[in-house]
């Protein structure tokens, strides 16, 4: 013991020239402060001036020494059992208690008579005045009621007597001065009591007592009580989350969400962490702390409530940084949230109840129609492979199909309440918005599932917040195919019953959606889905066109910019669809657009000289006195937005040369007009 002091103490010592990454164990921590006491009980008996004062400070000493003892033999019980130890409040205390005792022992030793310096004696007595000791009794007296604190966070038993300085009075101390620490099976607590430590941060000594509590607690209620606060706490502040984060809360939290003994505690746990994803710097802690794979595995197999829980910190993660869209793909996030999504909803495929049954004459088709009574009967498919198809992300989706069930919670999923399965589905939608939005990976993982399916049957058949979410997801998903050739073929095939359904739902929605934002949302994503329609399908501009003179401005430019991608020359079928769309009587409603000031004339104007510029003989431009418009706005300051600049030059010079009856096909250049 007495050599792992002086390595404690020479280690302390040389703290300074170290690197601020280097690692000590909590017992050099905690010896080097109890070294200290030790010497300062010593040099205090020793002392020839001030000796009321320095027999004080030896007294404090002793105390601090019993305390640091009955400190260590605590911490060293909760190594021992199950629950690992909780060490940033003792390092941290301990570091304040070798400061305090290493100013008592200079005290104390300047007052300590050497042979042959009788004048060095008398310069001590005359430079340390009766102040000086006041000061390092206070420090030390703090440094007491730090340790007592402490020992009452980790320990029940000694939180009745932690205020008790006197060994009289303390009853938590025995005859020899030792700390009864008898009852090693008593649970860790959430102190309410403030120590001078935090006396300017008082929300550290709670961060540092529900942490303790929630890494250390051997009962799951007290466990799941800590995490509760945590969760609370986060909400209060910025500042708040920052120091749960920074004392290493997220680690007990993850381990807590990982025990399924207590359901309550895990869902406390998951409520915590949501309410610590609140920005990208925090969100990348969690990151570090690989909370990703233990959201994805609880979330694969646990009750609803918790599942709805984990959802929403999936979204919210995934909402704030890149990096855990990236993370959950990686971990097949996917799949889970979409098996959860499609629960209790009907997936079939009208393709197939149309066609005649037929009958199967080869192994072959035995097995596939095995294989598609499996995907629709989640419940013979969870027998038949004995849990299999929720088995991990790398499972088929042939086993188990895409609704989500286990053996050992599917009874409680289907008891769960109307109101809970709502909650889930909610969450699971919001965290595929999320997680897609602006994530090809993401978006590619649910349009290979029937992810697209379902949410086409939700937006048809739900309301609210469960119908906004679900149609922001497909917006994402059309947003990202819009850049990705291969995701818009793959997934957005017109003969595929998913992208059917999905375009049939935006059409509805954009032509009769109950609010203007679910419209806008609705028309947004046509636009992005503009490359993959052929011309045959050009029933798909006419809502939009409509929506060109809706009383919601809002909506009107929303209309504008998707009809744009419709003309614009990144269209390969460009020409046919303006075509298409001045024959649904665009023009006047597009005219009315154009009013200087709206914040729809910019996007009106970018879809009128696409009309120039592909059909600028038709006799509806003509008629609204298109040049004109162009020309008049050709010198203002809209004109000389960067999509505009080459533009209306161009435009105008097209309907000048096609001008009815004024020198047709005369090629004037650019320069001219």
């Amino acid at each position: 013991m007495q050599q792992m002091m002086m390595r404690a103490y020479a280690a302390g010592a040389g703290a300074e020239a170290d690197s601020p990454d280097a690692e000590r164990s909590l017992e050099e921590d905690l010896s080097l402060p109890l070294l200290l006491a030790e010497r300062l009980r010593k040099a205090a008996s020793d002392a020839d001036s001030f000796r009321p004062e320095c027999s004080e400070l030896g007294r404090v000493a002793d105390l601090i020494a019993h305390s640091l003892r009955a400190l260590i033999r605590r911490l060293s019980s909760s190594n021992s059992n199950s629950n690992s130890c909780y060490s940033r409040p003792a390092r941290r205390v301990a570091a304040e208690a070798s400061k305090s005792l290493d100013r008592g022992l200079s005290l104390a030793r300047r007052c300590r008579r050497r042979r042959s310096s009788l004048l060095r004696l008398v310069a001590a007595i005359a430079t340390t005045g009766s102040a000086d000791f006041r000061r390092a009794l206070a420090l030390l007296d703090a440094s007491l009621a730090d340790l007592r604190w402490l020992l009452s966070i980790y320990t029940t038993t000694a939180a009745a007597a932690a205020t008790n300085r006197n060994d009289g009075g303390d009853n938590s101390f025995d005859g020899d001065n030792n700390y009864d620490d008898e009852d090693d099976d008593v649970d860790v607590g959430v102190g309410l009591s403030l120590p001078p430590i935090a006396s300017t941060d008082p929300i550290l000594a709670w961060v540092w007592s529900c942490v303790a509590a929630a890494q250390m607690g051997s009962r799951p209620a007290k466990r799941a009580e800590a995490a509760a606060s945590l969760a609370t706490l986060a909400l209060d502040s910025q500042r708040n989350r920052k120091v749960i984060v920074e004392e290493g809360a997220v680690p007990p939290l993850l381990s807590l969400l990982r025990d399924a003994s207590s359901l309550d505690a895990q869902i406390a746990a998951a409520t915590a962490l949501a309410n610590l994803a609140a920005d990208r710097d925090l969100v990348s802690s969690l990151l570090a702390e690989l909370s990703v794979p233990v959201i994805v595995q609880v979330l694969s197999d646990s009750p609803m409530r918790l599942q709805a829980r984990l959802a929403t910190l999936a979204a919210r993660m995934a909402a704030q940084d890149p990096a855990a869209q990236e993370e959950f793909a990686r971990e097949n996030a996917v799949r889970p949230l979409v098996s959860l999504l499609s629960f209790e909803v009907p997936l079939d495929d009208p393709a197939l109840s149309t066609a005649p049954p037929r009958r199967a004459t080869s192994i072959h088709s035995l097995v596939r129609i095995n294989r598609e009574s499996n995907s629709t009967n989640p419940a013979a498919a969870s027998s038949s492979s004995n849990g299999s198809g929720t088995g991990g992300s790398g499972s088929g989706s042939g086993r188990g199909g895409y609704y989500y069930h286990h053996q050992h919670h599917r009874k409680e999923r289907e008891n769960e309440s109307p109101e809970v399965k709502l909650q889930l589905k909610v969450a699971c939608a919001e965290a595929l918005w999320m997680l897609s939005r602006g994530c090809a990976s993401n978006s590619r993982k649910i349009t290979e599932t029937k992810g697209l399916l379902c949410l086409a049957k939700l937006i048809e058949t739900e309301k609210g917040e469960l119908q906004h979410n679900c149609l922001m997801t497909v917006v994402e998903i059309a947003a990202v195919a819009e850049s990705d050739a291969e995701l818009r073929r793959s997934a957005f095939k017109l003969n595929s019953p998913a992208a059917k359904a999905v375009v049939e739902q935006l059409l509805r929605v954009a032509q009769k959606g109950s609010s203007a934002s679910l419209q806008i949302a609705a028309v947004r994503a046509i636009g992005s889905l503009a490359r993959t329609f052929p011309a045959r399908e050009a029933r798909v501009m006419k809502p939009l066109v409509e929506q060109l003179g809706h009383w919601n401005p809002d909506v009107a430019a929303a209309a504008a910019v998707a009809l744009g991608k419709f003309a614009g020359p990144e269209n390969f079928l460009h020409v046919e669809h303006c075509k298409a769309i001045i024959e649904f009587g665009c023009v006047p409603p597009l005219m009315r657009l154009l009013r200087p000031g709206e914040k729809t004339q910019l996007p009106g104007l970018v879809l009128l000289c696409y009309l120039a510029l592909d059909v600028p003989s038709n006799e509806a431009l003509e008629r609204a006195k298109a040049l004109g418009t162009l020309e008049s706005v050709s010198c203002s300051a809209v004109a000389q937005s960067p999509s505009l600049k080459e533009l209306i030059p161009k435009a105008i010079y097209q309907l000048e040369l096609f001008r009815a009856g004024v020198h047709p096909r005369i090629p004037i250049g650019p320069d001219a007009v």
